[in-house]
């Protein structure tokens, strides 16, 4: 059984639904280890001083950033702790977008969302309305000791996370020589296009994913299973990946009120694209202010 990677709460205005982060790909690359041609032995990678060529142990390892060529800062652990974001255990979803409006290129890795015990109806009330909307979450979450962007979207009965690049880290495609103008500054003929239009409708078919396979892996798989049989060999189980659980406790009880307590604390604070959501103690006061709103409308009338 596979061990959730880490456990916290999906968040969205007042609503706080436990999940648990599950992941969404298995590997499939046939990883190799170097050996001693001459004894066959492992080979280790071992820690050594670039200057007197001794290994150097773990606790004499410290963790530096080279601002310039030769040069480098030290920083200490309460360095990196001090950059940290506070929140560790929720994904929060700051806006929702449209799901056509973000391009592929931002799109790293697919995890699953799976909701804790008593935990459903949150789960299904959020995966049904994106369906009907057509939006997406957009969240940030930390593991580990790093802050991830990354959307929330609905897929069949489950709500997939998918780890997002930033916009820094994707290569403009201007500062390529990508051909641009009309086609016919190409001398690509009605002809042509005509043409192009009939096979790609004559290869149209319903996707499949069943249908696409690794063929390399496959057959290398064979070989070497030729190999083991041959000359024999051990397996040894891989060890399980470390897993950052944590208990998640919060439940949503009544929907209803969060949802209007929602609507209300934004309608006071319009979201901009730019202005982060606000924290769990904003918006507890946001929630304690609504019902006095409401009960001074209901006095002037």
């Amino acid at each position: 059984m596979a061990r959730p990677i880490w456990s916290g709460t999906l968040s969205f205005g007042l609503l706080n639904i436990p999940v648990q982060l599950m992941s969404g790909e298995k590997r499939t690359d046939l990883s190799f280890r170097m050996l001693d041609a001459r004894d066959k032995s492992p080979i280790r990678y071992e820690r050594v001083n670039a200057e007197t060529g001794e290994e150097v142990p773990w606790k004499e390892i410290v963790k530096a950033y080279e601002y310039d060529k030769g040069s480098y800062v030290v920083l200490e652990q309460e360095d990196i702790k001090s950059a940290a974001p506070e929140s560790h255990d929720a994904v929060e979803v700051e806006a929702f977008v449209d799901a056509t409006a973000i391009g592929p290129q931002y799109f790293e890795k697919p995890y699953v969302l799976v909701p804790a015990k008593k935990a459903e109806k949150g789960y299904v009330l959020l995966r049904e309305t994106l369906k009907k909307t057509g939006k997406i979450g957009i969240a940030r979450v930390v593991i580990r000791t790093r802050e991830h962007l990354c959307a929330v979207l609905p897929q069949g009965d489950a709500l997939m996370l998918m780890m997002m690049r930033y916009p820094q880290e994707l290569v403009d495609v201007d500062v390529y020589n990508i051909p641009s103008g009309a086609t016919g500054d190409y001398r690509v003929t009605a002809k042509e296009l005509q043409m192009a239009e009939a096979l790609i409708g004559s290869m149209e078919s319903e996707w499949s994913p069943g249908d696409f396979k690794d063929e390399f892996r496959s057959r290398l798989q064979k070989v070497i299973e030729k190999r083991v049989k041959a000359k024999g060999g051990t397996v040894r189980k891989p060890e399980e990946e470390e897993s950052l659980h944590a208990d998640a406790t919060t439940n949503v009880v009544d929907f209803m009120s969060l949802l209007q307590k929602s609507i209300d604390a934004k309608k006071r604070t319009p979201a901009t694209a730019t202005k982060k959501a606000p924290g769990k103690k904003a918006a507890k006061k946001a929630a304690k202010k609504a019902p006095a709103k409401k009960a001074s409308k209901r006095k002037s009338a």
